[in-house]
């Protein structure tokens, strides 16, 4: 993918989009440095940066990555078009791949800044966001959000917020096939409790079959992501890919034609070994990467034991590369490579 619109080139081709999602104190810069080690293809994702904090904040902090993350999304929240506006121009040197609008998160800290899943309450608001955010920006510019919010009929308001935004020249939507709850439930309750209802997303992806519309909500297995596709343009895990980041290892042959091949973890070691090094040098701390690595075998022989090692060496003064190394080293891959693509 480069910078011009992968999303209308993903529906011209028939080739879907896999994601990896915007994660709050996950997906950082060194998250995605990680997991791009393990897939070339997958879209990732930034944690939801808010434009105010753009505007006013440490920019060079918020928005430098890694040139080996592309394709990299940027995800934005704030709910002023003007704001939103001026977050894409300070960002666009930076050179993300999209900008994204958050329109899902339910956390009581996003609502009290009245954006996130509480838009969906307003989706005229949201509308004018991506028209001002369009009108600045130089690449894709899309929303992701929920099925509704609280006693939202999730029938009339999805398609009514997707007709908005879609209006006001929005490239693509992803959407998390849950309600949420604004009041009541907490964020990770509203990543569970709200049913899925995959359904509700195949309809307006039927009744709109020139746009692109992503999936995201309970995908567990790239078995799963696969089946979505039948219905659908997209797929983005969210915890699935976190938690046991091998997933991602199968990715590119599944959904991108990449060859079978075998995964090199001895390379991956290594350079994950070099990037922590960097960071360290930088004045950044061994836990500060490692952190991001400790679910990557989940269920393999040895995985307790890298675990362990990743967890507690990485945050003791002066750890280095040297955890990486150790912990890798506990690990059956011989088992990882029977796991690749489960």
């Amino acid at each position: 993918m480069t910078t011009s619109n992968f999303y209308t080139d993903a529906l011209k081709t028939g080739r879907p989009i896999f994601a990896v999602a915007p994660m709050i104190d996950w997906t950082d810069r060194h998250c995605r440095y990680f997991h791009r080690q393990i897939s070339r293809n997958a879209l990732l994702y930034t944690e939801m940066v808010v434009a105010d904090a753009i505007i006013h904040g440490p920019r060079e902090r918020l928005l430098s990555f890694d040139a080996v993350e592309h394709p990299v999304a940027l995800q934005l929240g704030g709910s002023d078009p003007a704001k939103l506006a001026e977050a894409v121009r300070i960002a666009a040197p930076y050179g993300y791949d999209e900008i994204n609008l958050n329109v899902g998160c339910p956390s009581d800290r996003v609502q009290s800044g009245t954006f996130g899943a509480c838009l969906m309450l307003t989706p005229e608001t949201v509308a004018a966001c991506v028209k001002a955010m369009k009108a600045v920006a130089d690449r894709p510019v899309t929303v992701k959000c929920r099925i509704g919010v609280d006693e939202q009929d999730p029938e009339a308001a999805l398609p009514d917020l997707l007709d908005r935004v879609l209006d006001a020249g929005a490239d693509a939507v992803w959407i998390h096939a849950r309600k949420a709850w604004l009041k009541g439930l907490s964020p990770k309750e509203n990543r569970e409790i709200p049913p899925l209802d995959y359904e509700i997303v195949y309809r307006m992806k039927q009744a709109r079959p020139n746009v692109f519309i992503g999936i995201n909500g309970g995908i567990q297995t790239l078995d799963e992501a696969a089946a979505h596709l039948n219905h659908i343009d997209g797929i983005m895990l969210g915890r699935a890919a976190y938690q046991n980041a091998a997933v991602l290892a199968d990715v590119d042959r599944r959904f991108y034609g990449a060859a079978a091949q075998e995964v090199d973890w001895g390379a991956i070691r290594d350079r994950m070994m070099a990037y922590a090094e960097r960071h360290i040098e930088s004045g950044g701390r061994m836990q500060q990467v490692a952190r991001h690595m400790v679910g990557l075998f989940t269920g393999l022989p040895g995985a307790r034991r890298y675990r362990q090692i990743l967890s507690t060496d990485a945050v003791k003064i002066g750890a280095g590369p040297e955890v990486i190394a150790a912990a890798f080293a506990a690990v059956d891959f011989e088992g990882a490579r029977e796991a690749v693509g489960a």
